[in-house]
């Protein structure tokens, strides 16, 4: 029976910690990573951040493998200085399976970060997004057309329109559940970012663009509303905790009480665009 060499007991080492660490890991830590299950959006992230865990732990597995056999395997045991090892000038084995191992692995989380990208992941893309999403799954099944919701910036707060429930104004942001919603983001001055994190969702709010970004929730909860640019002195204001999800019945009341009760002021509003240019006597800056 040939005897193991170093190299096989250390990707031992690898393969035994790897097969006891990773399932362990998958069991107890993934499902707690964020940003969670409020959205398909958000489980997609999840999901991401799974697999960017898993291979990063399995990776550093291997260097821990390897640099605990080695600073085991080859100390020093004798203070002699003349028991030091002959220089190593190259190794083309080792060279060769190092670049191949790398650029391998560089290419395959390029390729999966891509995928993923383009299928949505909650973030902006702009005014003609690459991926155009249709209510149901995030890979788009045919359906009914999305709710659009537009997202207004402005320092220091957000106020949200909708347009297909009679173009009313709002300060609290409320959404159906299972319902695919397209947001338009905007702003009426500086650079904002809209985030809302148990929903999976940032996108930046810059004035004079439509930014959108598409969010499916799939459960009733309540929603913080964060703005994470910089946006000037009350930067740090701009946070909501009002914002919900809720049943499609509750929406469809919701809406009906809100246009009802900004019916006398909604026809002052400025026609719906997708962005807006105002006065700058206006601007709360």
């Amino acid at each position: 029976m040939t005897r193991m060499g170093h190299g096989g007991r250390i990707l031992a080492l690898w393969v035994v910690s790897s097969a006891i660490s990773l399932p362990l890991i998958a069991i107890f830590l993934t499902p707690h990573l964020p940003p969670g299950t409020g959205s398909v959006e958000a489980k997609g992230q999840q999901v991401d951040n799974e697999v960017l865990t898993m291979i990063s732990v399995w990776i550093a597995l291997g260097i821990f493998a390897y640099f605990g056999y080695v600073l085991t395997a080859f100390r020093l045991r004798d203070a002699d200085p003349a028991l030091d090892g002959p220089p190593i000038r190259g190794h083309a084995r080792a060279q060769v399976l190092w670049i191949v191992f790398t650029t391998a692995l560089v290419l395959c989380l390029a390729g999966f970060g891509t995928y993923e990208l383009l299928g949505g992941a909650g973030g902006g893309q702009g005014s003609d997004p690459v991926f155009k999403a249709f209510s149901g799954d995030a890979k788009g099944t045919p359906g009914d057309p999305p709710l659009q919701v537009q997202v207004i910036a402005q320092q220091w707060q957000f106020t949200f329109r909708y347009p297909s429930e009679g173009g009313f104004e709002s300060a609290r942001f409320v959404l159906p559940v299972n319902r695919q919603v397209e947001l338009h983001v905007t702003s009426l001055d500086v650079i904002h970012s809209f985030w809302v994190p148990a929903l999976g969702v940032k996108a930046d709010a810059n004035p004079g663009a439509d930014n959108i970004a598409y969010v499916t929730p799939k459960r009733i909860e309540k929603l913080a509303i964060h703005c994470a640019e910089l946006c000037g002195l009350f930067h740090g204001y701009m946070f909501d905790n009002t914002a919900r999800v809720v049943s499609q019945s509750a929406f469809t009341a919701w809406a009906k009480g809100m246009r009802q009760f900004v019916s006398s002021v909604t026809h002052y509003l400025p026609k719906y665009h997708h962005t807006y240019l105002p006065d700058p006597a206006f601007r709360a800056g």
